[in-house]
C-alpha cells in the first residue's frame, strides 16, 4: 500500500516555535497517516481493486526527528523535534567539550556521525534535561523513545494496547545510539550521551513483519525504512557505487558502497542504507546533506516577495538565463536571511531566482566530489527524485554542473515505492521480488549536460569563491548597531510565532 504511488498525499504542519526551534506534532502526524490512508483506500476503490488483498504497508519517515511517548495512557510527551531543529546547539558544545581534543568526530568510528545537532540523541538529551514529563516517565519506566517511524508503527500495532516498538536499520543509524557495524544498539554510546536503553526501541531489518494493523480490515503487515533509503531503494540503487540525489526540503545525496562501510575523509556521513531481510547483509551508503534546497524557495516567497509561488522561480530563471555573477549562498538558518553581495547593479530578480536553483546544483556537485574522493569510483549517472525534480531547469542546470547525465523517473516518489517494494519482498508477503532480472522497468527522463566542462568549471570555481566569502561572518565582537540587530530579531521572532511550514 504506497499513498503516493496512487497519487495522495496528505502533509501537516511544521511548527516554529522560534527561529531555531521546529517541531512537529505527533497526534497531527498519525491523523495526516489515518487520513492518507483512508484516501488511498478509496482511490482503489473506485479502480475496482480490492483493499482486503492488500497484504502489507511500508512506512517512510523523517530519520532523525524525535519523540518520546508514555506507554501506559499512549500520549505524546512532547512536540516532535524535527531534524533541522537548532536548540541543541549548547548540548551538542557541551558533549565535545568533554571528548578528547574537542573533537566532533569522537563517535565516529561506530555510528558514521559526527555529533551535531542534527541526529536524535542529542535531541533526546535535550528533552531529558528540559523536559520534566519526560524525566518523570523514564524515572518511572513508562517513557519510549523514537524516530517518527517507530510512534507511527506503535499506534498502527496498537498503541497502549500491546502496539510493537521497533525501528528499523535505516533509521536506528541515525540516533548516535547505534553502532553500525555491530548493527545493534551500544551501551557505550548510551552512557556517553547518558540515555537509559530501556527506552528504546527494539530494531529489525527493513523488510521483515514488524506486525499486524490492528485497525485495518484485513491482516496487513508492517514494514519501515528511513525516507532517503527508501528513495535509494526506490530508485532501485542496489550496485555499488550507484547513487541518488533527493530533492526536497533539503537535498539529500546518497551512494551504495555494498557491504562496506566506508568512512568519510572529506565531511560525509556513514549511514547503514539498508537491511533488505534479516538474514541479509546490511548495505550502507556515503550520505551528503544540505539543509537548505526547496527551503530557498519557500524563503524567497516568504521573505523576498520575489515570487508568488514555487512554480513561478523557473519561469523567472529561465528569463534570465545565467545568474550574471550573482552567486545564492543559503547559509542561513530558519528564517534568518543569509549574507550575500550582489556585484553587479543590472542584477534583478530573474539572476536571484536563477542563483538560487544554481546553489542547490553547486552543493550537490561538492558533495559527489567528496563521494569520488572517499569511494575511488567516479560516478557516471546521477539519478533524482523528490519533489523539486519537476523544475526541468533545475535539472539541467545539475546535468551542467555535474557534466553528467541526470536521470528522473517518470514517477519521481520513488521514497514512497521504495517503501512499497521493501514490504512487498519481505519474507511471508513475497509479493515482491528484487532480484535485478526481476525489477520493474520504470520509464525516465534523461538530461544531459549542454554546456562543455570548462564553463562548468568556471562556474563552481565562482561558487566556491562565494561560499568562501559567505563563511565567517559570525563573531563574538558587540554589533556596531546592536539596538537595530535587536529589532530585527525581535521581528523574525514574533513573525515565526505566527507562521507554520508544510
Amino acid at each position: 500500500m504506497c499513498a503516493h504511488t496512487r497519487g495522495f498525499a496528505r502533509s501537516h504542519a511544521c511548527l516554529c516555535v522560534s527561529i531555531r526551534w521546529v517541531e512537529e506534532d505527533p497526534k497531527e502526524i498519525m491523523q495526516s497517516v489515518y487520513e492518507c490512508m483512508e484516501r488511498t483506500c478509496e482511490k482503489l476503490c473506485q479502480l475496482n481493486i480490492d483493499i482486503s488483498n492488500i497484504k502489507a504497508v511500508g512506512v517512510t519517515n523523517q530519520r532523525e526527528t524525535t519523540l518520546v511517548w508514555d506507554k501506559e495512557t499512549g500520549e505524546p510527551l512532547y512536540n516532535a523535534v524535527v531534524w533541522l531543529d537548532l536548540r541543541t546547539q549548547s548540548t551538542v558544545e557541551r558533549l565535545i567539550n568533554k571528548t578528547p581534543g574537542r573533537n566532533k568526530n569522537h563517535l565516529k568510528h561506530k555510528t558514521g556521525l559526527p555529533i551535531s545537532t542534527y541526529f536524535s540523541a542529542v535531541k533526546l538529551r535535550w528533552l531529558l534535561d528540559n523536559v520534566d514529563e519526560v524525566r518523570q516517565a523514564v524515572l518511572s519506566g513508562r517513557a519510549m523513545f523514537g524516530t517518527v517511524d517507530s510512534w507511527i508503527i506503535w499506534c498502527l500495532t496498537g498503541g497502549r494496547n500491546g502496539g510493537v516498538h521497533c525501528t528499523d536499520v535505516s533509521n536506528a543509524s541515525r540516533t548516535m545510539l547505534f553502532n553500525i557495524h555491530t548493527m545493534d544498539w551500544d551501551p557505550e554510546l548510551c552512557r556517553y550521551f547518558d540515555v537509559p536503553m530501556e527506552i528504546l526501541p527494539k530494531v529489525r531489518s527493513s523488510s521483515e513483519i514488524y506486525g499486524w494493523m490492528v485497525s485495518s480490515d484485513n491482516q496487513s503487515s508492517l514494514f519501515c525504512l528511513g525516507d532517503q533509503s527508501a528513495a535509494l531503494v526506490g530508485q532501485m540503487c542496489f550496485k555499488e557505487g550507484q547513487a541518488k540525489n533527493t530533492y526536497g526540503t533539503g537535498c539529500f545525496l546518497l551512494r551504495n558502497t555494498g557491504t562496506k562501510a566506508v568512512m568519510s575523509d572529506h565531511g560525509l556521513l556513514t549511514t547503514v542504507a539498508y537491511k533488505l531481510g534479516k538474514d541479509k547483509p546490511a548495505c550502507y551508503a556515503l550520505e551528503g546533506s544540505v539543509a537548505i534546497a526547496g527551503a530557498v524557495v519557500r524563503w524567497l516567497k516568504d521573505n523576498m516577495g520575489i515570487v508568488q509561488s514555487s512554480s513561478e522561480i523557473e519561469k523567472l530563471a529561465a528569463a534570465a538565463g545565467t545568474s550574471y555573477g550573482c552567486y545564492f549562498v543559503p547559509a542561513f538558518s530558519g528564517l534568518y536571511a543569509p549574507y550575500w553581495e550582489l556585484q553587479h547593479s543590472f542584477t534583478n530578480r530573474n539572476h536571484l531566482a536563477f542563483a538560487a536553483l544554481e546553489a542547490v546544483c553547486f552543493q550537490t556537485r561538492e558533495i559527489l566530489d567528496a563521494m569520488n574522493q572517499d569511494s575511488g569510483i567516479p560516478l557516471t549517472q546521477l539519478q533524482v527524485d523528490g519533489g523539486m525534480t519537476s523544475n526541468r531547469l533545475l535539472m539541467q542546470l545539475q546535468a551542467d554542473i555535474l557534466c553528467m547525465p541526470v536521470v528522473r523517473p517518470t514517477m519521481s516518489e520513488t521514497t514512497a515505492l521504495g517503501a512499497a517494494m521493501a514490504a512487498g519482498a519481505a519474507e511471508g508477503v513475497d509479493v515482491w521480488s528484487l532480484n535485478p532480472g526481476h525489477l520493474p522497468q520504470v520509464t525516465s527522463e534523461k538530461y544531459e549536460p549542454q554546456i562543455n566542462s570548462d564553463e562548468s568549471e568556471f562556474r563552481f570555481a565562482r561558487w566556491k569563491k562565494a561560499v568562501q566569502k559567505a563563511m565567517n561572518w559570525e563573531t563574538t565582537e558587540p554589533c556596531c548597531n546592536s539596538n537595530g540587530m535587536q529589532l530585527l530579531i525581535s521581528y523574525l521572532e514574533k513573525k515565526t510565532k505566527t507562521k507554520t511550514y508544510d
